[in-house]
């Protein structure tokens, strides 16, 4: 397990700026996502922690060594991508232990990590297949346990669940997560998969035009965004424009366009006539007469104007004058919504954050 330090680090191809002064510290045995759309960054930082680039200004250490002009192969580093790589003409027990022969390891040795390795991604009796025997779930279960076969101080996972369906995604998500802490190494993953990130990791880095927008625990971003751009790419959010009319007992007060005033216990030290956006998430919100949160203090009506049947959720957009606001409700024993129906939308002012 090891510490990933990174110091200001730039990158520019061309006139395109990849990375923007960026700078965070990896702690070891965390599980670490950076999380982000295509282009913004995330690609460029793992490619520069592996060595395939070099930044042009700032600096990459791990466990205090900077990592300027190291090669590739003297990074301790496990890498697996995303279309897992494997070398097809060879059985599952060479392509795991592959990494270790090219170091000169003995059989003996290479033979006692494949029986390890095998065992802790449970393909036991699998050594002898070719990958095209496995379907993608155990092929990209092999390609991890190659990852790992060398004890790699820290481990890159490359949109490593990309290529599967959504159902073993799924399976595979819990069984890497499953697999890193019984290892307990050092992982940084890069996807742009928000349920992905928030499932896997310790923290996540939202990465953003070669900047991190932010930075925290899944919870902490997801329920605290400090931007539009994370509150609406971690998810679905709703979003108030209004003035701030008034600041009393600990809440914010915003009035929208059209009179309405909507509360937020976030926001303290906002100036009278400050413009300032809110967010919502729409699992926040409540129809009238639903299971909702006690004591509600905001409260918008509108209509029904269409659904989204989820099976285990239901989304409904209501209309609030000239805005759409969404509103997720589990789908359980609460009544249905009628469309064109009135709703009366309420939530708590916990759940209003006023964005920086």
């Amino acid at each position: 397990m090891s510490v990933v330090d990174i110091k200001q680090v730039s990158k520019r191809y061309g006139q395109t700026l990849a990375l923007n002064n960026v700078s965070m510290t990896i702690a070891q045995g965390e599980f670490f996502s950076l999380l982000g759309p295509s282009g913004g960054g995330k690609t460029s930082l793992l490619r520069s922690i592996a060595g395939f680039v070099e930044p042009d200004e700032g600096s990459i250490e791990i466990d205090g060594k900077p990592m300027l002009n190291v090669p590739i192969n003297q990074r301790d580093l496990g890498m697996m991508f995303q279309n897992y790589a494997l070398f097809p003409h060879m059985s599952i027990a060479d392509n795991i232990g592959f990494g270790l022969s090219v170091r000169h390891r003995s059989k003996a040795e290479i033979n006692q990590r494949i029986k390890e390795l095998l065992s802790l991604v449970h393909l036991e009796g699998y050594g002898e297949r070719r990958p095209r025997e496995l379907s993608g779930g155990q092929q990209q279960r092999v390609a991890l346990a190659r990852a790992l076969a060398p004890r790699p101080r820290v481990l890159l996972l490359d949109e490593p669940l990309g290529a599967l369906d959504k159902k073993l995604r799924d399976e595979m998500q819990i069984e890497l997560k499953k697999i890193q802490r019984e290892v307990g190494v050092t992982t940084i993953l890069v996807t742009h998969d928000q349920q992905e990130a928030l499932t896997l990791s310790d923290r996540v880095a939202i990465i953003n035009g070669g900047k991190v927008e932010q930075l925290g625990s899944p919870r902490e971003v997801y329920e605290r965004p400090h931007s539009q751009f994370v509150a609406s790419f971690l998810g679905n959010a709703n979003f108030f424009t209004g003035v701030v009319c008034g600041q009393a007992d600990g809440m914010t007060q915003i009035r929208l366009p059209a009179g309405q005033v909507i509360h937020s216990s976030h926001g303290a030290g906002r100036s009278i006539g400050s413009r300032v956006t809110a967010a919502v998430r729409p699992e926040k919100l409540h129809a009238a007469g639903s299971n909702g949160p006690g004591q509600p203090c905001n409260r918008l009506s509108g209509r029904i104007a269409h659904e989204i049947y989820a099976g285990n959720s239901i989304t409904y957009w209501v209309e609030i004058g000239a805005q759409q606001v969404s509103l997720t409700a589990q789908n359980n024993t609460a009544p249905a919504l009628s469309m064109g129906a009135e709703a009366h939308l309420e939530w708590a002012p916990a759940d209003t954050i006023v964005l920086d």
